[in-house]
């Protein structure tokens, strides 16, 4: 399978109808928004469709496109004719925006945030390797995964791949690669004490090698899926992706298996929540930002990461745009809020003495509000109170989720926003089980009401 190239191509910036025209379109949004099996259906193929944080962007922009959003171009000016409804792309992360027609006093940006990435393994320049007439793929590990869960499971590769002229091409193959598991009749310690060497045991395996022959390019196999010369490729961004599809299962259907709920379960939701602010068909009362970078998973350091100037720069473009600059961008990011929208933990039943022993929340009783005393969320008692108001204007449930005070606390792009523009931050998500898995665990009914809080937020609660 091959993907459609995603070369920067120049935006009009020119004005475009933003909303859904169609009633037939605005009531599927509104299904999707309201209805746990419609939602569920739409997270299931927004997940399939993205194998990879390039992936993820550009399924991002396809549904974007389809609510009446214009892409616009980082590489030209902004200072005239900026659609109200647009989007940009840069890397792996996206940002869409809905704008006012005018910045009405006392107004702040009401922004989303949320990440791409996921853990997965990470294919290394000239990736092909030999081993005991295995042709094997040199690979590192991206992010934390839970190294045992990508065992024995059929693999594919997703990611994009980069030319000699700069273009840029996406690329996912099927079922294709395997880290396959050692049996206990040859290691018989290894249902006591697993350990896997992340250089050695980690490599998937991927065909036979023809005795004597050179191994195989993996760079050139995904250049013939693309449809781009071998000799042509100057670098590539791919990582593997468990492709198993998403299943529901529990007595009731009420839960998600799948792959990388963290962290596209919260890009679904302000997908979701922008959709159907779009279907209304009326401008914001104040400009509405979702933001999905990449990189979370390895710090966020990165061009196209939280800690990267991605989401202030955009804001000072939109700002401008608004006819705001100098000073005024100062007091419109203080006006300003953010949540922060990243999977947290349900209790498990089984390590519950792992979790916080008063504070245990549970898979579709609804979504996290996430606080840490260290500052590992930004929540405050401010941003609580913004969260509160969403939820209840939402007529949703909400839970508090703390950490074991003896257990490490993970971050998010919370603590990180927060820092970098100086905004008032809060960190919230859906409950999952096995976060970090090759197979994730949520509930059908905590995705549609984050989605449903989401789009009370951006709507004035």
């Amino acid at each position: 399978m091959t993907d459609a190239a995603s070369t920067p191509a120049s935006a009009s910036l020119s004005p475009r109808p933003g909303a859904l025209a169609a009633t037939e379109a605005a009531t599927d949004v509104g299904a999707i928004l309201r209805d746990d099996d419609a939602y569920t259906d739409s997270l299931i193929d927004f997940v399939t469709a993205s194998p990879s944080s390039y992936h993820a962007a550009a399924e991002v922009a396809r549904r974007l496109e389809g609510a009446g959003f214009t892409r616009a171009d980082e590489t030209v000016t902004w200072e005239e004719g900026l659609a109200r409804r647009g989007y940009v792309i840069r890397d792996g992360a996206i940002a869409a925006w809905a704008l006012p027609e005018a910045l009405t006093p006392g107004a702040g940006l009401r922004i989303v945030g949320a990440h791409t990435d996921s853990p997965a393994l990470k294919l290394k320049p000239a990736a092909a390797l030999v081993r005991s007439g295995w042709q094997l793929i040199n690979a590192e590990v991206y992010g934390g995964p839970l190294l045992a869960s990508f065992l024995d499971r059929e693999l594919g590769l997703a990611g994009r791949l980069t030319t000699r002229d700069g273009a840029v091409h996406l690329v996912r193959t099927g079922p294709i690669a395997r880290v396959a598991q050692i049996a206990p009749h040859l290691d018989r310690s290894v249902n006591d004490t697993l350990h896997l060497e992340r250089q050695t045991h980690l490599l998937p395996l991927w065909s036979l090698a023809e005795p004597d022959a050179a191994p195989d390019a993996v760079e050139t196999h995904l250049c013939e899926i693309a449809g781009i010369d071998p000799a042509e490729l100057a670098g590539h961004d791919v990582l593997t992706y468990p492709t198993q599809a998403p299943a529901r299962f529990g007595r009731d259907g009420e839960f998600l298996a799948s792959s990388r709920l963290d962290n596209l379960s919260s890009v679904h939701a302000g997908l979701v929540a922008l959709e159907a602010l779009a279907a209304a068909g009326t401008a914001p009362a104040a400009p509405v930002i979702l933001v999905a970078f990449d990189h979370e998973e390895v710090g966020s350091d990165t061009r196209s990461g939280a800690g990267g100037p991605f989401l202030e720069t955009l804001l000072r473009r939109l700002a401008r745009a608004l006819g705001v600059s100098g000073d005024g961008l100062d007091a419109l990011l203080a006006r300003s809020t953010c949540v922060s929208a990243d999977a947290g933990h349900s209790v498990h039943p089984s390590y519950a003495h792992l979790h916080d022993p008063a504070v245990q929340p549970l898979i579709n009783h609804g979504p996290l509000l996430k606080i840490n005393a260290q500052q590992r969320y930004a929540t405050d008692a401010a941003g609580a109170a913004i969260w509160a108001r969403a939820c209840t204007a939402a007529g949703v449930p909400s839970q508090d989720f703390v950490s074991n005070n003896a257990v490490p606390c993970g971050s998010t792009i919370g603590p990180i926003t927060a820092t970098r523009l100086g905004i008032t931050t809060v960190d919230v998500g859906v409950p999952l089980l096995s976060m970090h898995s090759a197979r994730e665990m949520c509930g059908v009914q905590d995705g549609p009401w984050l989605a449903q809080a989401l789009h009370a937020y951006w709507q004035g609660a």
